[in-house]
């Protein structure tokens, strides 16, 4: 993490929690440009520190403290106990990078007390760093405070310059193990690897590197250490520097990485596989759904859970060709994981974390925005943005209703602000209105629910500078149900996070239909199902999922007769269709949208009408094809070919794609259409405009569609 942050760009202080016994792996930090090492008990940075290492109270304080003399951009912290002390501590809250390892990874393990800590670390975090997908995917089904702070950062791999392997197994044939002694990475049952091929008339020694024996079992500890020191065929080399422990892994032929079947199931990844494959080196490695993403599920060096097993698939390895291959495996997976890799990753976050102040605005005198309103769930990201650029003081006047709020507190921020935005055309909008000074600016954005209402009449709009709109079809509306000027309604269209969304799809994923959001009645779940009815006639292995939550959670809508009577007609269809009753699954409403799109490849949108419908752009984004029925404006914000006239039409093209082997490019096409149209970066940047120097965006000619 410090090699890549300073590659990044970084200015990084490494503060040391214990004295130095060893330097094997400070010394090499300490040659890196931009890189300065703390050695705290050296320094005496903390008095009372016991001898075995700071506790987290004394590391946070310590942050603090230097915090406060040279103000960080952001803190790393690695550890769950850590990680609660600093998300505790106010003064750092937003600039937590945390890194999770040692924290549950199955749902039994995931209490209501982990629940509750690892919510308020992703709360005060602002990103929470993951080494795997599975991780990542993981915890945020599990903690929905985690969804869209939760990234990437996958272990880093860094081998000294012109190390390598031979490329070809030797006679003996030399496996090495570098790490710690513990049962459950099977090092004691490894000693007896040399003499089992033996046996099978193969040659063999193994070379073990490290020196650090667990103790949980002092009896297990016992025998691993007696194992290492008089094991037949057994060379221990003892701890190493890093490096030197690389040089010598590169001279043995085969790598080590087999462990008990109860650690099949860790959501991370082994540092040392990756390692010892960019030295070119196979490794023997359980059979996990991780590993075959890795490796490929034709690897040929998987251990089964038996001695004899490894030693079987060793003997394999003793074949040049073999060798080749399983070599050539590990070193391409490597590749992905290398320092510049980790920096260009680091880079991107740093990008999002750190902006730059936007052209025109000032840090030393920033431009003052009130954010208004009684739901920002449509905002967050645009406001978390905004609140990160340098040269903007960005406040929130979060109403607790539409009507309800605390008039002092937003007459206050309608006398300090220079920009206000306000988030739904409601009573906030006439509220701000009614307060506006004359240099001020005030930008109201409309939604479909309030163009129907009384409020957009009321507003007086000789006092609003832009009524923004996230279509062309609805500023057309908008001009004309409303009545205002045409250069007053400007489009800015519905923003979608990209870079969170882009996760690589689960095998099966293009047999799986996605909806997003059934409530009310004119979202017509019917007409989904009408789609599913058409293709699993043609194929049973078409699904649908639906995330949403249910129709009686809406009072709203379900105490009106006819939105129940739709409902009970629609479920009352699946459950007596002996096609259909097996191929709906309703999964809950939650915020975990990235990692439940994973098992998604196409998304409907079947409604009689919508003023965006975001879905079928988060799909996209996340690797799938939307199939959108031709609502009025659909084709102002999606191209003609995810367009459909009929829910039979739509099943056609759905299964032809399928069919004819067309997924993989009609999803490319599609996310390349999304991520030039609508990724969060360049809506960002719009809004940016429109705040900072009040400029608009060029609107497409009336009637344009979106071409790709």
């Amino acid at each position: 993490m410090t090699q890549g942050l300073a590659a990044a760009g970084c200015e990084a202080t490494l503060l040391l929690k214990a004295p130095v016994t060893t330097d094997r792996l400070v010394a090499p930090l300490t040659t890196v440009p931009g890189v300065v090492v703390r050695r705290t008990y050296e320094e005496r940075l903390v008095p009372d520190a016991g001898p075995r290492g700071l506790t987290p109270d004394q590391a946070v304080e310590l942050i603090t403290r230097l915090d406060a003399e040279q103000r960080f951009d952001l803190i790393v912290v690695r550890g769950k106990r850590l990680a609660i002390a600093a998300a505790q501590t106010e003064a750092l809250a937003g600039r937590l990078w945390t890194y999770l390892t040692d924290v549950p990874q199955t749902v039994a393990e995931m209490t209501a007390t982990s629940v509750s800590e690892i919510t308020d670390i992703a709360v005060a975090s602002r990103f929470l760093l993951c080494q795997t997908e599975e991780l990542r995917g993981f915890l945020e089904s599990t903690i929905p405070a985690a969804c869209g702070k939760s990234v990437l950062f996958p272990p880093v791999v860094v081998t000294p310059e012109g190390v390598s392997g031979s490329g070809a197994p030797h006679e003996p044939l030399k496996l090495v193990y570098t790490g710690k002694f513990a049962q459950r990475w099977n090092t004691l049952e490894m000693t007896e690897l040399p003499a089992a091929l033996a046996a099978r008339g193969v040659p063999a020694e193994l070379h073990m590197i490290g020196d650090k024996v667990h103790r949980d079992d002092p009896d297990w500890a016992k025998r691993m250490s007696k194992a290492l020191e008089s094991a037949s065929g057994v060379v221990w080399h003892g701890g190493k520097p890093r490096a030197e422990a690389l040089r010598l892994s590169a001279e043995c032929d085969v790598g080590l990485s087999w462990r008990a079947p109860e650690m099949d199931a860790s959501l991370e990844l082994s540092t040392k596989v990756l390692e010892l494959g960019s030295l070119g080196l196979p490794v023997v490695v359980n059979r996990t759904p991780m590993h075959e993403r890795l490796l490929g599920a034709d690897y040929p060096l998987y251990a089964g859970e038996t001695l004899d097993s490894v030693a079987d698939t060793l003997t394999l390895a003793a074949d040049p060709e073999i060798y080749r291959e399983a070599a050539e495996r590990c070193r391409a997976a490597a590749a992905d994981f290398t320092l510049e890799r980790a920096a260009a990753r680091l880079r991107g976050y740093l990008d999002l974390a750190c902006p730059p102040a936007p052209a025109g605005a000032d840090p030393e005198r920033p431009l003052k925005v009130v954010i208004a309103g009684h739901d920002l769930k449509f905002f967050t990201r645009l406001a978390e943005y905004l609140m990160s650029l340098p040269g903007l003081d960005v406040r929130l006047d979060e109403w607790e209703a539409l009507r309800s709020h605390d008039q002092y507190r937003s007459k206050e921020l309608a006398a300090w602000a220079d920009v206000v935005i306000c988030e739904w055309c409601g009573p906030n909008a006439l509220f701000y209105a009614e307060h506006k000074r004359p240099d001020q600016r005030l930008v109201v954005r409309l939604h479909r629910f309030e163009l129907y209402a009384e409020w957009p009449r009321k507003l007086d709009i000789e006092k609003v500078d832009a009524v923004v709109c996230v279509s062309p079809y609805y500023a057309s509306l908008t001009r004309e149900l409303a009545g205002y000027p045409a250069d007053k309604v400007v489009v800015l269209p519905n923003w979608v996070d990209v870079a969170q969304l882009d996760r690589p799809k689960l095998p099966g994923a293009e047999y799986t239909l996605g909806m997003i959001g059934i409530a009310p009645s004119r979202k017509r779940l019917d007409r989904g199902i009408e789609v599913l009815g058409e293709l699993r006639r043609r194929d049973p292995r078409y699904t649908l999922a639906v995330k949403s939550k249910q129709p009686w959670d809406y009072w709203w809508v379900w105490n009106r007769p006819e939105e129940r009577e739709y409902y009970e007609r629609t479920y009352r269809m699946v459950q007596r269709d002996p096609l259909l009753s097996e191929g709906v699954v309703f999964d809950p409403f939650g915020p975990d949208v990235a990692t439940w799109l994973r098992r998604v490849g196409f998304m409907l949108s079947t409604s009689d009408d919508e003023s965006f419908h975001l879905a079928p752009a988060e799909c996209a984004a996340s690797g799938g094809v939307p199939a959108v029925l031709t609502w009025p404006g659909a084709d102002t914000i999606y191209s003609a070919r995810w367009l459909h006239e009929s829910t039979e039409a739509m099943a056609d093209a759905i299964h032809a794609i399928v069919s004819e082997g067309r997924f993989d490019a009609a999803r490319r096409a599609a996310q390349a259409e999304i991520n030039e149209n609508y990724s969060l970066s360049r809506v960002c940047d719009l809004w940016t405009d429109l705040i900072v120097h009040g400029k608009v965006p060029a609107e497409p000619e009336p009637g344009a569609v979106v071409r790709a």
